[in-house]
């Protein structure tokens, strides 16, 4: 039950996709005359969409038939749609930390299964806190080494880097001596600090969000940065809002 409400707006589109890509195929081979399943993929829309808003055969009640179903499928897919924009946005704001606000506290085991506890450092430096997707991944290496490489220009900001994934402590540490990275990496197992601090998801939920947090010493968020696919750039923007800080 705990997978189906984590995943219940996927498992919807997936369920609700199946009859419309059937009567999608359907449609498409009475539209273009022909019973190739090829046309399923094949990029041509013209015809299709003057076929589902229009009438082009008047006399095929067949085609009227599935251009019906196509239409009521493709409504219902379209309103889930909407709704999930609605709910997560929602959800998202009531959740989520934003700049002002104060940091969360929390304590996590490192790659080297020691105790963090962030009220330690809290007050004493400047923290860049990173939640990644997934250890030893083309992007989560990228920007895990773009820290590495620019871990003295955080020394001397004042900083320290705080990586964090749901993966385990061993994990990490494998992750951490392939790429001899410098830093912290805390496992977040079940995700409870992702979700104290509201970090979005991506793409319907499937895969974890990439936000990197620069806090302040007094221990407020100063800036956050979000971007799945810009990866080393979290390192640039974080770097920026720090030389701002002195």
């Amino acid at each position: 039950m705990d997978f189906v409400s984590k995943n219940i707006w996927f498992i919807l589109f997936v369920l609700w996709g199946l009859p419309l890509g059937y009567y999608r195929s359907k449609f498409r081979k009475i539209v273009y005359q022909t019973d190739s399943w090829t046309i399923n993929i094949k990029p041509v829309f013209r015809k299709e969409i003057r076929a589902l808003f229009g009438n082009i055969y008047p006399d095929n009640l067949k085609y009227k038939k599935f251009r019906n179903f196509y239409l009521f499928y493709l409504l219902i897919y379209v309103l889930l749609f909407i709704a999930y924009l609605i709910f997560d946005a929602k959800t998202e704001k009531m959740k989520k930390i934003d700049v002002g606000s104060q940091v969360p506290l929390f304590e996590l085991k490192d790659q080297r299964g020691e105790l963090f506890k962030i009220g330690e450092v809290l007050g004493k430096k400047n923290l860049v806190i990173y939640f990644y997707p997934k250890d030893d991944s083309p992007g989560c290496t990228k920007e895990a080494c773009s820290f590495r490489d620019q871990f003295e220009v955080f020394a001397d900001a004042d900083a320290i880097i705080i990586g964090i994934s749901a993966q385990s402590e061993e994990s990490h540490f494998e992750f951490a001596e392939k790429y001899r990275l410098n830093y912290t990496l805390l496992s977040d197992t079940g995700n409870k600090v992702r979700k104290l601090f509201g970090v979005p998801s991506s793409f319907f939920g499937l895969i974890p969000g990439r936000v990197t947090y620069v806090v302040n010493k007094e221990g407020k968020i100063e800036y956050l940065f979000n971007s799945q696919i810009q990866a080393e750039k979290h390192v640039d923007e974080a770097l920026r809002i720090l030389q701002e800080l002195r």
